[in-house]
């Protein structure tokens, strides 16, 4: 076997909890020399990211189970199991939510890799099936955004930015 390949079971990978969801990073930029990263995101009903940007990433999402709703500029669309939606490089503002009443599952690939590295910073560690509320947004807690978005090139909008 190459040594080069990986196999990552569903037990595997760093599992942390990220604005109210459950974030599996299944594979690093450390184990794909920064190429890529994939990342398993159980979103709760309600729970998604504002809106937000990062021109250096391209962002793609397999809607593995549920139904989110993405926005952008051009308007706002469901996407249902199996759907999928690809943010090109360049800095399109988006943002999901997931409007159903179960949680809703998406496998979200960045090329090159990074954006893990801005979940760990933002997340917290958890367990198995364990979703953490949503952090209180304090001052302290939007100034630590605040540098770590700067740090990643990520930009985030108002949540009715896209309305």
């Amino acid at each position: 076997m190459d040594a080069n390949v990986k196999i990552i079971n569903q037990d595997e990978g760093e599992l942390l909890g990220v604005a109210g969801g459950n974030y599996r990073i299944i594979i690093s930029g450390e184990q794909t020399n920064g190429n890529y990263a994939v990342i398993e995101m159980t979103v709760p009903p309600g729970g998604g990211p504002p809106p937000h940007a990062h021109p250096d990433i391209q962002e793609m999402f397999h809607v593995l189970e549920g139904e989110v709703e993405f926005k952008t500029q051009q308007g706002k669309q469901l996407v249902t199991k199996d759907g999928f939606v690809n943010i090109p490089l360049g800095g399109a503002i988006h943002c999901f939510k997931n409007i159903s009443e179960n949680n809703a599952r998406l496998l979200c690939t960045v090329v090159p890799a990074g954006l893990e590295n801005l979940f760990k910073e933002v997340g917290e560690p958890v367990a198995p099936g364990q979703m953490l509320p949503v952090p209180e947004l304090t001052d302290a807690r939007k100034k630590r955004l605040k540098e770590v978005e700067q740090k990643y090139n990520q930009k985030s909008y108002p949540p009715d930015f896209l309305d």
